[in-house]
Formats: C-alpha cells, sequence, structure tokens
C-alpha cells in the first residue's frame, strides 16, 4: 500500500488553509496546517513531511525566513511558494534560496497539484530523504475514519482541554457549565476517556427527560413489583456505570427529593434498588453539566447547596461557538465531513461566500445547530461546494448590512474604532483588520494595549 504524502501549509488566512487543507486531503495527502513562522520551525523540528506550501506573508516575518532557517538546519524539503503579490523580484528571490516553484493567488488548484506533484516526484529523481530537522515525525497516520469530534484550535479551546487533560487522570467529580449544544457530553466522555477508568462503562443520564417517579428507579434500579409497572428487576445507572462514570446530564432539572437521595449515594458509595432489603456498593466518578446557574437555583431552594459542592469539585466552563471564532470553519467542515458519509455524497466545502456567512452568523444552537445546518445543506448542495443559498441561515441585519468604519491612524479615539470595527463584523478580527485598514497583528497589539 503506497505511504499518503505529508504536506506542511505555513498559511495565516483561516478560511483559504482551511479550503486548501480539504481539497489537498481529499487528493490523498496527509495535512498539517500552522499560520506563523514561529509554529513552522516547531513543528518542522518534530515532524516529517514531503514538501512544505509557504506563505509569502506571514504575521511574524516573511516565507523566505522559513527557507533561510530550512537551509541553515540542513532541511533539504521542496517548498512552493504562494502569495497575493505575485511580483518578479519575490519569485526571483525565493527561487534563488531554494524554493522549488511559486503559485500566486488565487490558487488554482489543479495547477498547485500538478506542482506539489512534479515537485515531489524531482525530489524522489534526486534521491532527497525528505527529513525533519530531528529526523522523527510527530504526525500520526490518519485513520480512514472520522474522529466523532473536533476539539479546535481556539485559545478557547486551548483552554477548555487542558482542563480536561488536567483533571481526567483524577477521581475528582467534574460539573460542565454550558448553554445547550455547545458539548458537553462530548467532553464528559474525553474525560472518562483519558481517566483510568477508560476501560470502564460510561453510563450518560439525561436529568431533563427523566419524570419525577422513576428518577429514582432510572439512577439506583428497581426489584421487580416494588411498585405499578415493575414487571422485572432493572439495573439502574449507578450499577451499570460501577467501576467507570457516570455522567448527569442537565442536573439542575432533578426534584429536591431526587437530590437527597443522590447526596446520600454520593456520600456513602452506595445505592439500595426500590423494593430491595440490601445495598449494593459501588464505586463510580461523577460528572455533571448544567445549562443553567445552580447558585442561583441555591439561592431560589430549588438546589441543594451541599449537593452542588458535592457535584462540582472542579468547575469546567464550555464556551460558546461563537467564542470560538478561529474554530467555526474547521467544525463547519468536519460536520461537512460527517454528512458526506452519513448520506453517501462527495462534496468539497463552502464557496467563499458560504464561509463568510458561516463566519458572520452567531449560531445560538451552537454546535448542534452547526451540525444540523450543514448536514441539511449537504443533501440540498446542487454543486460541488455548498452555496449560501443552501445554508438557510439569516446574519443579524447589524452584521449583514452594508459597513463602513474609518480606517485606523493614530489618535484618541483609535480604541473606539476598534470596537465598532469588531462590533459590526460579529467579532472577526480578520474582516475588522480590514475595515480598519492595519494587519492583523497590528489589531490583536491593538487590543492588547487597549485590554480588549
Amino acid at each position: 500500500m503506497m505511504t499518503r504524502k505529508r504536506l506542511l501549509i505555513i498559511e495565516d488566512d483561516a478560511t483559504f488553509s482551511l479550503m486548501l487543507r480539504t481539497w489537498l486531503e481529499k487528493k490523498g495527502f496527509d495535512v498539517a496546517v500552522v499560520s506563523t513562522l514561529l509554529q513552522s520551525k516547531k513543528i518542522l523540528s518534530k515532524g516529517v513531511f514531503d514538501l512544505v506550501l509557504c506563505d509569502l506573508r506571514l504575521p511574524d516575518g516573511e516565507g523566505v525566513e522559513v527557507l533561510e532557517w530550512m537551509h541553515q538546519q540542513g532541511c533539504a524539503l521542496p517548498l512552493i511558494m504562494m502569495t497575493h503579490y505575485a511580483d518578479i523580484q519575490s519569485a526571483v528571490q525565493s527561487m534563488k534560496l531554494g524554493a522549488c516553484d511559486y503559485v500566486s493567488k488565487p490558487v488554482n488548484p489543479d495547477m498547485l497539484l500538478q506542482k506539489i506533484n512534479e515537485a515531489l516526484a524531482a525530489a524522489v529523481a534526486v534521491g532527497s530523504q525528505n527529513k525533519s530537522v530531528a529526523g522523527e515525525s510527530s504526525m500520526q497516520p490518519q485513520d480512514s475514519e472520522s474522529p466523532e469530534y473536533l476539539e479546535g484550535e481556539s485559545e478557547a479551546a486551548r483552554q477548555l482541554y487542558n482542563y480536561v487533560r488536567l483533571v481526567a487522570p483524577t477521581n475528582m467529580s467534574v460539573l460542565i457549565n454550558g448553554a445547550s449544544g455547545t458539548g458537553k457530553e462530548y467532553v464528559a466522555r474525553r474525560i472518562h476517556e483519558l481517566s483510568n477508568r477508560s476501560a470502564a462503562p460510561f453510563i450518560a443520564v439525561d436529568c431533563g427527560v427523566i419524570m419525577k417517579d422513576l428518577a429514582a428507579s432510572e439512577f439506583f434500579g428497581h426489584k421487580k413489583g416494588s411498585f405499578t409497572g415493575a414487571i422485572e428487576d432493572k439495573t439502574g445507572a449507578f450499577v451499570a456505570a460501577n467501576g467507570g462514570t457516570i455522567f448527569l446530564d442537565e442536573i439542575g432539572n432533578l426534584s429536591y427529593d431526587v437530590q437527597v437521595q443522590l447526596l446520600r449515594v454520593l456520600q456513602e458509595r452506595k445505592v439500595r434498588p426500590i423494593g430491595s432489603n440490601s445495598e449494593i456498593a459501588v464505586d463510580v466518578r461523577l460528572v455533571a453539566a448544567t445549562n443553567e446557574d445552580l447558585r442561583a437555583a441555591i439561592k431560589e431552594g430549588r438546589f441543594r447547596e451541599d449537593l452542588y459542592h458535592r457535584i462540582n469539585e472542579f468547575s469546567i466552563k464550555m464556551p460558546l461557538l461563537c467564542e470560538r471564532e478561529d474554530d467555526i470553519i474547521y467544525f463547519a467542515d468536519f460536520f461537512l465531513d460527517k454528512a458526506n458519509k452519513e448520506l453517501g455524497r462527495d462534496i468539497i466545502g463552502f464557496s467563499p461566500e458560504a464561509v463568510q456567512l458561516i463566519r458572520q452568523y452567531t449560531w445560538p444552537g451552537n454546535l448542534r445547530q452547526m451540525a444540523n445546518v450543514v448536514k441539511r445543506a449537504v443533501l440540498l448542495a446542487q454543486g460541488r461546494y455548498i452555496a449560501p443559498r443552501e445554508l438557510d441561515i439569516e446574519v443579524n441585519a447589524a452584521v449583514a448590512a452594508p459597513i463602513s468604519v474609518t480606517p485606523l491612524r493614530d489618535s484618541d479615539d483609535e480604541r473606539q474604532r476598534i470596537i465598532e470595527a469588531l462590533r459590526v463584523t460579529g467579532n472577526n478580527k480578520s474582516k475588522a483588520a480590514e475595515l480598519l485598514q492595519i494587519d492583523r497583528k497590528t489589531l490583536y497589539n491593538k487590543m492588547k494595549l487597549y485590554g480588549l
């Protein structure tokens, strides 16, 4: 079986790099993406690649600096330079420094593929070893099956999963707070998978749909004949999860009486099925989730404070999808791939106009809504790319309307104009930078300066 070639894309335009990555993966390549000069050096020092695609302009330097560094390190990889600035001087400089080829944006996919194949063939012909600086690969072969979930690459995602990896090996009870559709159950599953209990069961219970009269039976089980309708013995969720993890979703919906019973089980580590005279010892780790403020529920007398402290040894806050700007297009593409498999379709990606719409939309239903929207769009798509009309979403009028912001110059009111640019673009920093006529790196520096 032929080994898949590994490509590295160095590109700070997240939309373009995602579309390029998706297209190249569909062509049979394994692809990694970084956005800065610093990141490119780090990943080239760790991973084995066969070819590099590099933008000429990077947030923290020039693409030619990648070439210079590779030469200094003795890294003989073929590199194709990409740029919006298709001038002869930059092309000549790149080629002199060792670039094997040069393409201008917008990139013609078929032409780029031809150049990639020619560069790879030439590298083999001259006996190139295509090795990393360190000589060891950090990239693992990709599974043929898509993963169940995408963690994301935004700062919010990195912080979230740092917390997950920190708490997972412990036995601490975890309370996950977050709006509906933000992926609370997936985080609970990841905590279980990364724990010492991963070989034991993971049992999820939706407390929002359990009838009050049946909650005790669902949690603790019952004996045949213990109440009307108990026609056979039932194993409760706590016994089923013994040795593993029990996940109680929307725990704030439990009645006060059931909360009392739950607290007792958590304290004593024993359950008594309804109608039974004996107790069963259980060893479970509790992960709970809620979309409401349980501290407010405590003040209102709807939730026990002692139970709250028992389930909240460690808390995790789920970010909204609109707060994960850098992840939005990655999630959209992830759900597109899943929908393709489920529906038997072969949609390549989203049109540039659809990408813009996806970025501008606020996604009030978060990841669950996006998954449904993308799946429907994949079903309706008439061409190889999803168009805006097939997404069936509408951008807020304040965002969709034509916008105009004064270019940023050194002045006393630049903080306010940055705030306004972020507002009208739905906090899209790339578009805000365009409106202000500054680069994205400058915008980030200004935001840091003004505490934004």
